[in-house]
Formats: C-alpha cells, structure tokens, sequence
C-alpha cells in the first residue's frame, strides 16, 4: 500500500479526533478538527455520524495507529507481527515497538513539532543515530543508543530555530536530552504507562486475528 499524500487534517477529521500530524497547527484555531469536526464529505449540520460495525471500528483504530506514527501497511503488520512474537500482551507490545521507531523519538526529543516532520529530518540525512548517519526512519532503537545531528546540518536555519526552542520541551522519562549539544539518549526501553496512546491496541490485535 502506498504512503498517503493527501492532507493531514483529513486524516483527523476521518478519525474525529486530533492525532497531532500538522505540529503547532494543531493547538491553534486553525486546526481543522477545531473548525469542521465532521467527516471529510459531510457538511456541517447534514446528515448523521456514520455508524461502524466491530469490523469497521477494528480497522479505524489500526488505521489511527498507522497514521499516528507514519507507517505503511506492510511495516505496520511486520511490527505487529513482531509484536505478536515478544512475551507479554501483544497490543502493549505494539505500542512500545512503534514508539522506539527513530522518527518518533526524534518527535518526543523535541528535535520536530510532529512525526511526518520527524521522518522529514531522517531522509533527508540530517539525523545521526549512534555517530552514524541514517536515512531509515522505521529503525528502532535501543536502550543506550544515542540522537544527534549531522554536522552540516547544524549550520541549517532549521537547526538554529530548533535549538532555540529545545529549552521549553519537556522530555519524557525514558529519554535524555542534552539541550546544548542537541544530543539525546535512550535512558531505557519505554513502558505502555509512560505513552499517551491514541488507539485501542485490543482493536488492533482483534482485527488482525480474524
């Protein structure tokens, strides 16, 4: 399946709710969800909220979760089926492998204002994980593993706004952030209690059982 293009807010408005893809956007009254809370199609004071069957509300929240963190279809099942391998609970599973992706750390560090942003930053080389420049923004890290910039990159107008903006970030307890080198570090693997999570992973764990 190939990536979605379309805008953003759609995507939101579909989901009714805010799954925050636009960055700052998203806390102003400009968002969309804010202005038309209805679904892409309906206009506004006509017809009603259509209604799901179990099936239905099983893909919205799979959907929900590939949108939130930005993956494809086939890397989407590939991590639940990793996933589905690990011991524990598989929906909990899921969550925590989908957090460890590198663009969403570099989200959670602070370095873009949203994921799709986030994944802007890794393909186009301007992120070193480990000392090592990659463009994978899929790959997950690990426990001791290490966030930075790429030299060249630190003389970039982005750079410089986004260093200036770091100290008002607030950093969740499995990270690290050395604000002054814009470098962070993965304390520790995160736990389901310390993610804000925006799906029902039981939905998703049901609709791929079926």
């Amino acid at each position: 399946m190939a990536r979605y293009i379309g805008p953003n807010c759609r995507v939101c408005r579909r989901n009714g709710e805010k799954l925050f893809l636009k960055g700052g956007r998203c806390y102003t009254p400009k968002c969309s969800v804010d202005k038309r809370p209805k679904p892409p199609g309906q206009a506004a004071g006509r017809g009603r909220r259509r209604r799901f069957s179990d099936r239905g509300l099983q893909l919205r929240e799979k959907q929900k979760a590939r949108y939130t963190y930005g993956a494809l279809e086939r890397q989407f099942r590939k991590t639940f089926n990793l996933a589905e391998k690990q011991a524990g609970i598989t929906g909990e599973n899921l969550l925590v492998l989908l957090e460890r992706r590198l663009d969403n750390v570099i989200y959670r560090l602070g370095f873009a204002d949203s994921r799709p942003q986030a994944r802007q930053l890794v393909l186009h080389g301007h992120i070193m994980l480990n000392g090592r420049r990659t463009d994978v923004p899929s790959c997950l890290v690990s426990e001791g593993d290490t966030v930075g910039w790429r030299e060249g990159s630190k003389k970039s107008e982005y750079f410089k706004l986004a260093a200036e903006n770091i100290g008002a970030r607030t950093v969740l307890n499995w990270l690290s952030l050395d604000r002054e080198n814009m470098v962070g570090q993965i304390l520790s693997l995160p736990t389901p209690d310390e993610i804000d999570s925006r799906f029902d992973g039981k939905a998703v764990v049901e609709y791929y059982s079926r």
